[in-house]
């Protein structure tokens, strides 16, 4: 019966060292696709500012941006998570409101590049925007949330 128990703790242990290297390379991939996403806008925006104008080059730069923001979220959850072992709510509150302000970003930039509008895609847009709007809200009082609940008490030491 002790073999046995010793088996299991010993599969346990590789079963842990497994999931953490699997944290760590989605950690790594999270962090090396943020830079690469980040340099790749960098030389579009560059490269096409002066053909494509300023205003929709900077609109894409600044949605490539925040993408890299949610990315450098992720891989800082991901080393708190690493470190403590905790998994953190607001971090994943805080993502929801970059990608909701992001699709409103985007949903105005496709919008201005519009040579006509018809009655139906304004009034998509607004429904897309006003439930982007209404999520980034919630999502706050998430957060808020989140800060104001109470610690939780340290386990008494003997």
């Amino acid at each position: 019966m002790q073999d046995r128990k010793e088996v299991m703790k010993r599969w346990c242990g590789v079963m842990e060292w497994l999931d953490r290297l699997g944290y760590l390379t989605a950690g790594f991939s999270l962090l090396v696709l943020g830079m690469l996403i980040f340099a790749h806008a960098w030389y579009v925006f560059a490269t096409k500012a002066g053909q494509a104008g300023l205003l929709p080059s900077g609109l894409r730069l600044l949605n490539d941006l925040l993408l890299v923001i949610i990315l450098l979220e992720l891989f800082r959850t991901v080393i708190r998570f690493l470190q403590t072992e905790i998994l953190d709510l607001e971090p994943y509150l805080a993502v929801g409101i970059i990608a909701c302000t992001r699709r409103v970003l985007t949903a105005s930039a496709e919008l201005s590049h519009l040579p006509t509008m018809t009655d139906t895609q304004f009034y998509q847009y607004l429904m897309d925007v006003g439930l982007n709007v209404m999520v980034i809200m919630v999502l706050v009082v998430g957060v808020f949330l989140v800060r104001k609940r109470p610690a939780p008490l340290a386990p008494a030491i003997p």
